[in-house]
This record gives C-alpha cells, structure tokens and sequence, in this order.
C-alpha cells in the first residue's frame, strides 16, 4: 500500500493453494452459464477480504479510490465481489445480495498490469485529444441459434488442416441484436451521430482494420470474445465480428490480439462489452492483461474496461450506458467511480428484475489503466 506520506508491505497471510481454491470458489458462484443462478458465498468472499485487506486498513482510511496490481489466481476475480464486513446468514434471496457490503459500494477500484504502468500511461499519453467522440462494432452478422450471453467455447471451429472455419462461426454462433441497441445508446450518450457505428455488415474484421481509429476518444466492441483455449488452433484470444463470405488471411472474422495491438489509437476508454476479455484463459492463473487488455494499451488506450466471465445482455447495455453518462455528465469524474455508480446503479434500481442484484450480472466488468478522470 502507498500513501502520499507513507508507503507499507504486507505479507498476505495465505498460501498459493489456498488462494487458488479461494478464487475458484467463488467464480464458482459467478457462472451464469448454468440454468440455475448459482448461490454466491458471501461468507468466503468477506473471509477472502479479511485475508486480503485486514493487514491494510489503516492505511486505506478515507480512501475512495484503490488501485489493485492483482497476481495470480487474483487477476480472475473482480475484487469488487469480496464483502467487507461478515455476513449474519447466508444470502438465500436477491434481496439478501442487496443488502450485502460489497467492496464495490466502499472503493472505486482500478486494475493495473503493474505498479509502473500508471505512471506511464499518464506519462505518455498523447496531449492531442482525438476529434470524434466514438466509435463501435457490434451486431455481426451471425446465424447461430440466440443466447443470452456472449461467447461459446469452440475447440471444433477451425479445419483440421488450419485456419478458421469461417461457415461453421457464421451458423453456429448466436447473433447479438441487442448490442446494435446498446452501441447506439453508447454513441447517444457521447453525442455521436450514426455514422460512428459499425453494425452487421459493417462490422467486419477489415472495417476495423481500415477505419481511422485513432480520431476517437471512445471505442467500444460488443461481439462474441473468445478467450485463448476456446478455439482449438487459436492460441490467442480474439473478439468475432461478421465473417467474410470466404475467409482469407487478412480477414477470417476473427480480431485477435496482434491484429489489435497494429492498430493506432488515440482512445481515452475502450469498452470491450463482450465475454472474458479480462482474461487470457478464464483460469484462475490466467495471466488477465497478456490477451486483449495488453493489445488495446500496446495500440495506445489509456484505460479499458473489460470483463471477467460472459456478460449477460440486459445488463451490459444497462452497465456501459449508465457509466457513460455519469462520466458525460460530470468529466471530472473518473472512470472507476464512474462504473461503482453505475453497478450500484443497476444491483439497486427495481424497475431491473431482482437477480440483477446478484454479483454475476453487477459486477463482470474492471476498468484496467488509467481509472481516474480524463487528463
């Protein structure tokens, strides 16, 4: 921990093993792709926090923003979910979820990939602002049957001579209406016309690649995400967008990470509303900023907000827009707080269903990089 006057190391009192298992647990309670909403365990999320933050309380007095450098089986888990006081009971309802102490409503949090890369992004980031206010991809033109999440593990996807099998992503994965709707509420809140979406036909792997990029100050993808692992011959994570009739080298509909890390980019926050783009793998040793996250930054993002398991729909537009205005509405605010508010925003508000208040639809996303207001 690091304070203006002071700076204090602490050794956590628990073992690799033990924090894996931890981790593990809890994602456990996460996974929205099974048919029941899985229980959360607020009890191992506030003996998790005990673990983690006890030694580091004094020092966070009258803290409201904390950056984290997360390690190991930590980089798979938003600390936003761990609880900061312990539970009376288990929480059996949404309504006991609502009325949980969650780290989120105490701290706005930003990731870091390093101690060193804040500085450094504030050190270099261009001083010329970008000119547009955004620009986004999404809705691709896909045929798959409809799913309420946003990606599917597809080890069967390539030839087993090599490359993508560009037919079989076109009519197995499901398509994405309703992130047409959410990039236009996006752009809406951001002041941009029509003209800054790319959708459907639009959103093709060239169009990103082609496009100016680099005038935007917003950028935001909303496909599938397929992690490192989730496609047999792909050993890079990637984000799909609408596949070429034929698939060539150069456009196979599949963005990966080198093919964003080429790009020029000028961008003050990407928002990456697909599924695990946090991660590289979705382990719990995953290394979170080797995939996307490290590409975006490597192209010149200053800040990136990503998520950690698939995202269900209703609640990513509801996420990215309620942030978006927050951060329109008063620009010094910053983004981290900017998403607190908005996850608060959306585990509160009762005209949502009630399991909006369980932490697999709150709390996916992480801003990563520059968490503060834009400099």
């Amino acid at each position: 921990g690091r304070r203006n006057d002071r700076a204090e190391m602490k050794r956590l009192d628990i073992g690799q093993k033990a924090l894996d298992e931890a981790v593990r647990n809890l994602r456990a309670g996460l996974d929205l792709g099974l048919s029941d909403l899985p229980a959360f365990d607020t009890t191992q999320a506030f003996k998790l926090y005990g673990r983690i933050f006890a030694s580091a309380e004094p020092l966070l007095k009258g803290v409201r923003h904390l950056f984290v450098v997360p390690d190991g089986p930590l980089q798979s888990l938003p600390l936003g979910v761990l609880v900061t006081r312990k539970p009376r009971n288990k929480a059996t309802d949404f309504s006991g979820y609502l009325q949980t102490p969650w780290l989120a409503r105490k701290y706005a949090l930003t990731t870091l990939p390093s101690v060193s890369s804040l500085k450094a992004l504030r050190t270099f980031a261009k001083a010329a602002q970008a000119s547009k206010p955004f620009k986004g991809f999404g809705d691709p033109l896909l045929q798959g049957h409809p799913g309420k999440s946003r990606g599917i593990p597809l080890k069967q996807y390539f030839k087993p001579q090599g490359g993508v099998d560009v037919e079989m992503v076109r009519t197995r994965l499901a398509p994405l209406p309703e992130t047409a709707d959410e990039l236009i509420a996006m752009a809406n809140s951001l002041g941009a016309g029509e003209d800054s979406l790319f959708l459907r036909g639009q959103a093709t792997e060239t169009a990103g690649q082609s496009t100016d990029l680099s005038d935007a100050r917003g950028l935001a993808f909303a496909p599938h995400g397929l992690v490192a692992g989730e496609l047999g011959g792909l050993s890079e994570p990637a984000l799909v967008l609408t596949p070429p009739r034929k698939g060539t080298e150069k456009d196979d509909g599949l963005l990966t990470a080198s093919e964003v890390a080429t790009l020029k980019l000028n961008s003050e926050l990407v928002i990456l509303s697909a599924c695990n783009t946090a991660a590289s793998d979705g382990t719990p040793n995953a290394d979170a900023l080797s995939g996307l996250a490290k590409a975006f930054f490597y192209a010149g993002s200053r800040s990136l907000l990503v998520s950690h398991w698939p995202v269900q729909s209703d609640a990513a537009v509801k996420l990215t827009t309620k942030m978006l205005k927050v951060i329109a509405n008063d620009n010094k605010i910053g983004r981290s707080e900017a998403l607190r508010r908005s996850m608060l925003a959306l585990m509160e508000d009762k005209s949502n269903p009630p399991e909006f208040a369980h932490p697999a639809y709150w709390a996916p996303f992480v801003v990563v990089g520059e968490g503060g207001a834009s400099r």
